[in-house]
């Protein structure tokens, strides 16, 4: 089984969810994951810190197989840190808050993504990125996810030497694999 998820469907649901308190937002974007893709997404709501590049949030995992991966990313506070370099397309689309990047081609532009629209970070492609408080995104990757995840566990793991989060973030994601691989989809 291939990719399964469409980043225009995706941005229909992070938009679907504009302007709603906290909850009710995570809410409805947990309730149009699972209708618009039945049978692959957790609605279960675990949030995990996560500590990546310089950067920290929280984030929910939705699905997690071995090419794609959904989740909600955020922060009640803000943050601001560097995007890694993946082996993979990763599409942020903005539900509440601001996310300003630039990128190693145009260091000198600051490209703005508010409510409602949504960021593209290419295979290969890096970016500096800042997320404004209150800050929430649905979060899509397609291609290698595994090869994404020394980026991801990095600063748990090596700076704060958070050794529960790391365990957090591999048990809810192998978990979400686990259920994918049973289903035929890898």
């Amino acid at each position: 089984m291939g990719h399964i998820f469409e980043p225009d469907r995706l941005h229909e649901i992070a938009r679907s969810a504009m302007g709603l308190p906290f909850d009710a937002m995570v809410d409805k974007v947990a309730q149009g994951l699972a209708e618009a893709y039945s049978g692959h997404i957790n609605t279960e709501i675990d949030w995990v810190f996560s500590l990546v590049a310089g950067a920290t949030g929280v984030l929910t995992i939705f699905h997690g197989s071995l090419t794609e991966y959904v989740i909600l990313f955020g922060t009640p506070i803000g943050t601001e840190g560097f995007s890694g370099r993946y082996k993979l397309d990763i599409w942020d689309f903005v539900i509440t808050g601001d996310m300003d990047t630039y990128t190693e081609e145009c260091v000198g532009q600051a490209i703005h993504t508010g409510p409602g629209e949504g960021a593209l970070l290419r295979c290969g492609q890096v970016k500096g990125y800042t997320a404004s408080r209150d800050c929430w995104m649905l979060e899509y990757g397609r291609g290698n996810i595994p090869s994404c995840l020394p980026v991801g566990v990095g600063d748990a793991l090596l700076s704060a030497q958070d050794v529960r989060t790391v365990a957090r973030t591999f048990k809810t994601y192998g978990k979400a694999v686990c259920r994918e691989l049973l289903k035929g989809k890898i």
